[in-house]
C-alpha cells in the first residue's frame, strides 16, 4: 500500500512539471519578407537606381561609339602610324570606361545585398521579441527547403507579423 502511495505521489510529481504547454507557431520565410513594406521600398529605390546606371552606361556607351565611328572616317586620311596610335588610346579608353561602369555595377550590387542582410537580420529580430511578447516557446521558418513540412494553418503567424511589421515600418517613416 505504501509502494503505491509512494509511485501515486511521484506520478503527480511528474505530471505537474509536465503541465507546461509549449507555444508553437511558423511563418513563412518568403512571404513574410517579399511582402514587407520597407522590402519592397527597398526593391523600388535600386530600381531606380539601376534604371540610372542603365541610362547613364547607354549613353556612355552611344557617345564612345559615336568617337569611334568618328575615329573610323578620320583615320581613313591619316599615315598608318599615327591612326594606330590613336586606334590603341581609343581602346584604353575603351577599358577605361569598362571597368568604370564594372565598379559602379558592383558597388550597386554590393549596397544592395548589404541592405538586404540588414533587413532581413531586422525582421529575424522582430520575429524573436514578437515571439517572447506573445509567449511562444518556438516560432519556425517555414521555407522551400521544407524546414517546416507541416503545419495547421492556425499556427501560421506570417500574416499577423507581417501586419505588425509593416504598421512598425510606417509609424518609423
Amino acid at each position: 500500500m505504501k509502494n503505491i502511495f509512494v509511485v501515486f505521489v511521484l506520478f503527480l510529481t511528474l505530471m505537474s512539471c509536465n503541465t507546461e504547454t509549449q507555444k508553437i507557431g511558423f511563418v513563412n520565410n518568403k512571404d513574410l519578407v517579399n511582402d514587407y513594406q520597407e522590402k519592397m521600398d527597398i526593391e523600388a529605390k535600386f530600381k531606380t537606381k539601376i534604371e540610372a546606371f542603365e541610362k547613364r552606361t547607354d549613353s556612355i556607351g552611344q557617345a564612345f561609339q559615336q568617337e569611334a565611328q568618328a575615329f573610323q572616317l578620320k583615320a581613313q586620311n591619316m599615315k598608318q602610324e599615327q591612326a594606330q596610335a590613336e586606334y590603341q588610346a581609343l581602346g584604353q579608353k575603351q577599358q577605361m570606361l569598362q571597368q568604370r561602369i564594372q565598379l559602379e555595377e558592383s558597388q550597386i550590387q554590393e549596397e544592395s545585398q548589404q541592405t538586404i542582410d540588414t533587413l532581413i537580420k531586422k525582421v529575424r529580430d522582430y520575429v524573436k521579441d514578437y515571439g517572447k511578447k506573445n509567449g511562444y516557446t518556438y516560432i519556425l521558418g517555414s521555407n522551400e527547403a521544407g524546414s517546416v513540412m507541416y503545419g495547421d494553418e492556425k499556427n501560421d503567424l506570417t500574416k499577423e507579423i507581417l501586419d505588425a511589421l509593416n504598421a512598425d515600418y510606417k509609424k518609423s517613416e
